[in-house]
């Protein structure tokens, strides 16, 4: 493998970019990247512009979760270990290199890559959607490739999310004598076992398979040892396949959640389109030999569709490795997956 990728990553893995601090990993690419023409967006940044060839956008994000006590990168074996190193600073050292490399930038395409922040924060804080609104070309493009962390596979679409705040009401007493009251947490107990049977559904999109799941994720109750619980608090978390409308699974939802004495949907983000027969998509699915998936979870492969643009996820992270304290990626498949975009992406 080309030596010069690997340094790249332990370069990058090597500046902190916990998300709320990408500044300087903006910079430093900024200035690595300076021969070339570039917009920042606050602590993003797009490199390259077109030039009258088809456009092709590589998109990832610069931010990492906060440390966990890790050292400097350092290699192991055909491993690099350190912060980020899967999630996702091994796709961005691909998007470096490919945009350094003469073979690219002679090649059919005008090539640009997307280097945004925030984006393992909150939904509505990543920086990708300020720059798709200020750097508004992008649009134009043929098709972008997120290089989110995929085990070198070509996932396709993204599952949509919708997150809803439910409540149980019932009427405060002293424990002591908790028929004078209404208690809002046994309350919600049908409602919870009925919850806990849901099973994943199963829907088929362009032959691929996704599953639509809904889980609670949060719970508060209760304001003291003694006291009956006049207000249960629940979040539900939804995730729809790519086949529906936010409106459609927030209305789904609702029905699911009948029941309860409120409903409030809180976020939602849409569900990204599958491009399965994309011409330039399915040439890198020839070149890279690479399995074809859905993507369970949600990518800013949804943010692409949203405005037109054909999108996949193509990334060497491994899924397994996000956020982990001794996180890692396998850098025989950070080379595979630089080797089969160059051959994509230089004609």
């Amino acid at each position: 493998m080309d030596t010069s990728l690997v340094e790249t990553l332990a370069w990058l893995v090597d500046i902190p970019s916990p998300t709320g601090d990408e500044g300087q990993i903006c910079r430093q690419i900024g200035k690595r990247l300076q021969g070339l023409p570039q917009e920042r967006v606050r602590d993003s940044l797009v490199v390259g512009h077109p030039r009258g060839r088809p456009l092709v956008v590589l998109a990832g994000h610069t931010d990492t979760v906060p440390p966990q006590g890790q050292g400097p990168a350092r290699v192991e074996g055909e491993r690099l270990f350190g912060l980020g190193a899967s999630d996702m600073k091994a796709g961005l050292a691909v998007m470096i290199r490919l945009l350094e490399d003469p073979a690219v930038d002679a090649g059919p395409y005008d090539v640009v890559g997307v280097f945004y922040a925030a984006e393992e924060g909150p939904h509505e804080d990543n920086q990708l959607r300020d720059v798709l609104a200020a750097v508004d070309w992008l649009a134009d493009a043929e098709c972008a490739i997120v290089l989110e962390p995929t085990d070198g596979e070509i996932q396709y679409g993204c599952n949509g999310v919708v997150n809803a705040t439910v409540r149980f009401l019932g009427r405060a007493a002293h424990s002591a004598r908790p028929w004078w009251g209404e208690n809002a947490i046994t309350k919600a107990g049908e409602w919870l076992t009925r919850l806990h049977r849901f099973e994943p559904r199963s829907y088929v999109v362009d032959g691929l398979e996704y599953k639509r799941t809904v889980a609670v994720t949060r719970a508060r109750g209760g304001v003291a040892n003694n006291i009956v619980p006049s207000e249960f608090t629940l979040n539900v978390n939804m995730r729809f396949t790519p086949d529906m409308t936010v409106d459609e699974a927030v209305s789904e939802l609702r029905e699911i959640c009948t029941g309860v004495d409120d409903f409030d949907v809180t976020d939602t983000a849409p569900a990204g389109a599958v491009s399965a027969d994309h011409p330039l998509i399915t040439r890198l699915a020839e070149l890279s030999g690479a399995p074809r998936t859905a993507k369970q979870g949600w990518t800013d492969v949804a943010r692409f569709s949203e405005i037109g643009v054909p999108a996949i996820n193509y990334g060497p992270g491994e899924a397994s490795q996000a956020h982990q304290a001794d996180e890692s990626v396998d850098l025989t498949l950070v080379g595979r997956v630089h080797d089969a975009l160059r051959r994509l992406l230089s004609g």
